[in-house]
């Protein structure tokens, strides 16, 4: 019984040919080799990508260099600026904006605005007037659908207050996404904040030869802790606003427009500000 049952077993059990074991042993490493050249083709093409990017962005940032954030160029400079920005932009259009990375500030480097290319030639005029950093602070870290954003100008009087971060005037909006890539802007507030006297003006209010009087102290103090808010809005007022279109974000470059022909934006991501 036990023959015939270990006979019976040896004929059900398949035959498994070396040849056929050879065969698919073969074809699995030409399986295998496949996926991995084409895991590696596409880990070339991504890189290849990413530095080709790269090399647009810093092409850009290299044309706007001399432009004293757009106070000095010519039509040609115009021109080659919005090539190179269409370039950048196309490495991410039809993305929904990030607003992950959006969150931060943002220091201006180049703008055709008139309403800030206007601070920049008044103070290219005026000896009395000097116009330091522009930045942008956004705060819609754990915000879906919007959230607040703050323009940043730090400003200075010569002999008055420190040279170019006399002041700080801050202009804060609410934006809210209203498509994939635009933003529309609800301003709310102006500030002013962050004043700075020279060492000069603090000699005339507080001279150095002690004893200093309890109201010269008194003055630098409220000078220094100044602070004034306007609001923009009121029931009787319409809130001013403003449509931006934000054409590419990563997590160091930020390129805008300003919808309705208001003109571009390139800022660069800061580590640092105090407002």
């Amino acid at each position: 019984m036990i023959s015939v049952g270990f006979s019976s077993a040896l004929c059900v059990r398949p035959v498994v040919s070396f040849s056929n074991t050879i065969r698919g042993v073969h074809n699995h490493g030409i399986v295998t080799c496949l996926a991995t050249s084409m895991s590696s083709s596409s880990m070339t093409v991504a890189r290849d990508a990413e530095y080709e990017l790269e090399s647009r962005k810093y092409e850009l940032l290299n044309i706007i260099q001399d432009t004293q954030r757009g106070l000095v160029t010519t039509a040609d400079q115009r021109s080659t600026i919005e090539e190179a920005m269409v370039v950048v932009e196309g490495f991410d259009a039809g993305k929904e904006i990030d607003l992950s990375k959006l969150d931060g500030t943002w220091r201006l480097q180049y703008t055709s605005a008139p309403d800030v290319l206007i601070l920049f030639e008044s103070a290219a005029r005026l000896p009395f007037f000097q116009v330091g950093q522009i930045f942008q602070k956004f705060e819609c870290q754990n915000e879906s659908r919007g959230g607040l954003v703050r323009n940043v100008i730090k400003w200075s009087v010569p002999r008055l207050l420190e040279e170019n971060e006399g002041a700080t005037l801050i202009v804060s909006a609410r934006f809210s996404c209203v498509s994939a890539r635009n933003i529309y802007l609800k301003f709310e507030e102006i500030g002013l904040q962050n004043i700075n006297i020279s060492d000069d003006l603090q000699a005339v209010i507080a001279p150095a030869i002690l004893p200093r009087s309890f109201l010269s102290l008194q003055i630098l103090q409220f000078i220094q802790t100044f602070k004034a808010q306007i609001p923009v809005t009121s029931p009787e007022r319409q809130s001013v606003g403003g449509l931006y279109y934000l054409s590419y974000l990563d997590k160091n470059i930020l390129l805008g427009r300003a919808v309705g022909g208001g003109g571009v934006f390139i800022f660069t991501r800061a580590h640092a500000l105090i407002c």
